[in-house]
Parts: C-alpha cells; structure tokens; sequence
C-alpha cells in the first residue's frame, strides 16, 4: 500500500516534520510493510520558507539586514539545490516578531530589510522568488522594500523620503530610474492569504494597525497615507490596484509587490501544493493523511486540509484528518470532501498535557485509523 503523509504543524506542540514522524510510525506500526512518503506542508505563514527549501534540498542564507527599525540583523531566507528559486519570509526582517511590545510603532517601521533580502537573491542569479508575507510589523506600501531595490521616494520640495510608515502621506514623486534592473527578469510569486483591500475602513491600516502599536489617531494617519501611495504610485505604474483583494496584507506590502516588483499574489496552500508537486504524489497513492493542531470552519477556507482534500477529491483518493482538536460536523466533513477526520485526544486531558504527549497521541491515532482503512489485508 501506498500512503501520502502530507501534514501541517500542530501549532505549540509538534512542527510539520515531527508530525510527519509521528504519522509515519503510526503507519509502520500496523502496517511494517507499508510504503510511505512525507512531506510537511504550510499554508503560507510562518515556517512556510523552511519546509519549501527543504523540499528543494536547498539550503538556508544568512544576510545582513535591516531589521523594522533600521538596525543591523542577521537575517536569513532560503535557496533551492539549483540555485534558481528564492524562499523568503518577510517576517525574518520586517517583522512583528524582532520587535518588543514597547518598540512596535508602524509609524516609523519599514520593509527596508525585506528589499535587502530580495536583493541579496538577486546578487545569487535567481530566476524565481517565492515571498511569504505574514507577521509583518511593518505599514509602509512596501517603500521601504522599493528603496532597497533602486526605488527613491520624493515630496512636494523633492527631498528625499525616508522609506517608513509616516512618510507615505508626503509623497508626490516615485523616481524609479534606478530600480534594480534584474527584477524585469525574474518571477515573483507572493504568497498572501489576506483579502484586504489596500485603505479604508477594512485596509490595512484600520485592520492590522492596532496589533502592529498603532493608536486611533495613528490608524487614521497611516490609513491616509496610503491612500496617497496609491494615488501617486498608480499614477506612476499606470494601474491602480488598491481594491485588489490582498493588496492590503502586511501593512500595504501586498500593493507594493503588485507596484513596485510586478509580482502575483497567490494564496499560500496553493504556493506550496504547487512547490511540492503534491498533486502528482496523489496520483500514486492509496490513502493521504494529513493533520493540523486545530480543524474547524476556518480549515475549511483555504488551509492546508482544504487544498489536500480538492486534490484527493478529484483523484477519488481517500483523505484521513487528525488533529488535536476537531470542531467541524459530519457534515462538514462530508462536503469537505474528507474521508475521515478524527481527533488525537484518547482521554479527558488539559492543553498542557496534550501538548507534551502529542507525538504518542498522533502516532497512537494514526495505527488505528490505518488498521481500519486497511483492515482487509
């Protein structure tokens, strides 16, 4: 028998990898003969560049950067074994992360080091970059990202601007006569899971601000920059793309790959289903398992279950589920196109403990839903 183990982390306990093992060993334990294969997925978010390099037998890159606040880091991103696709994460140096709680002011944040990190794979001779966006500490429409590839952002005096969140409201020239000429040449994929248009009472700002230090007065002061941004920069692109769903993710960086790198904006199941040729590896098999910490509606819009089950769905594979918690109905699970979906807990338990025995409860579950899918050989 063939078996696909294709599993998101269980977010607080086990990576996507640790679940992979656990699968796997549940599987060998019923079936010692059984032929599996594993590959750890993401929906686009954190650990989303890892798992994909990985994948790529690539290998991981250490830069300096910039972190949100212009201080030197070292940061990192990902190279394919071929040295032809980029793996970055935005976060690894433009994120909420790097930050303390008292030092997050998307005021003054910028994207500056997400551009060093798209530049330094540029000096590599990639031909794609895959950008993950999530986590972002930053609202500045990318300007800081642009800066760091040539772009140079002027006001009404034709001073130059310093690329962060509160210059965005005094903009009037985009001077792109030195942007880096190597980004005509290359693919750029963006992964985004985020809908928000780019201003406006669900933009980027009024959404995201808050979580990212912004009180109400700077809400409405970054909400109206980028409305500037964007008159100036469709002017200048000749295209106005601030109602394009995602052009608000990560703080306007969304419109900003769209402007200033002519990038594509995709869904990250999609990205990395794509990246790990999983669909073929379908094709093979006689079951797919897959997992995350959590299954309820919001699995159901986009994650990584959704996109497994469309692809097993129209393979007439079935698809097995386990999670730590399962809050979705029969049927759910029937019109989700799942097989079966089961959760790991065996016995009443507090988070903590689940959390610390997770990897025997996924190995545990995994022996008996095999036994059952296969229970007549």
């Amino acid at each position: 028998m063939n078996i696909l183990v294709a599993p998101d982390k269980f977010r607080g306990s086990l990576e996507a990898i640790d679940v992979c093992q656990a699968v796997k060993e549940g599987i060998l334990l019923a079936y010692p003969n059984a032929n599996v294969t594993t590959i750890p997925l993401a929906d686009g978010g954190e650990g989303t560049a890892q798992i994909l390099t990985q994948q790529a037998q690539g290998e991981t890159i250490k830069v300096a950067a910039s972190d949100p606040l212009g201080r030197p880091i070292t940061s990192s991103y990902g190279l394919s074994g071929d040295w032809q696709t980029a793996f970055i994460e935005m976060a690894a140096a433009s994120g909420l992360a790097l930050l303390s709680k008292e030092e997050r002011n998307p005021l003054l944040t910028s994207t500056y080091g997400t551009g060093q990190l798209i530049k330094d794979a540029l000096d590599r001779g990639v031909t794609q970059i895959i950008l993950g966006i999530g986590g972002s500490a930053t609202t500045d429409g990318g300007i800081g990202m642009a800066e760091a590839l040539g772009f140079r952002f002027y006001d009404k005096n034709d001073v130059l601007l310093s690329p962060k969140g509160e210059s965005m409201h005094d903009i009037t020239r985009i001077d792109s006569s030195e942007k880096d000429s190597r980004l005509n040449a290359v693919s750029i994929t963006v992964a985004c899971d985020v809908t928000n248009p780019l201003y406006g009472p669900n933009g980027a700002s009024h959404i995201y601000g808050p979580q990212k230090g912004a009180d109400p007065e700077m809400v409405e002061i970054l909400d109206n920059g980028l409305k500037n941004l964007s008159k100036i920069a469709s002017k200048t692109f000749e295209k106005d793309i601030s109602e394009n769903p995602g052009a608000g993710a990560a703080g306007g960086l969304g419109a900003g790959c769209l402007w200033f790198l002519n990038a594509v904006l995709k869904d990250g199941v999609s990205i990395v289903i794509e990246q790990t040729h999983i669909a073929e590896r379908i094709q093979k098999a006689d079951l797919v398992i897959t997992g995350e910490g959590k299954v309820d509606e919001q699995t159901l819009s986009g994650k990584v279950v959704k996109g497994l089950a469309d692809f097993c769905n129209m393979n007439k594979v079935p698809l097995a589920v386990v999670c730590g918690t399962l809050q979705i109905t029969p049927e759910q699970v029937r019109n989700a196109g799942i097989t079966y979906a089961v959760s790991v807990l065996n016995r009443p338990m507090d988070l903590n403990q689940a959390e610390a025995e997770a990897f025997g409860l996924v190995r545990d579950a995994t022996f008996h839903l095999v036994r059952l899918f296969f229970s007549n050989r």
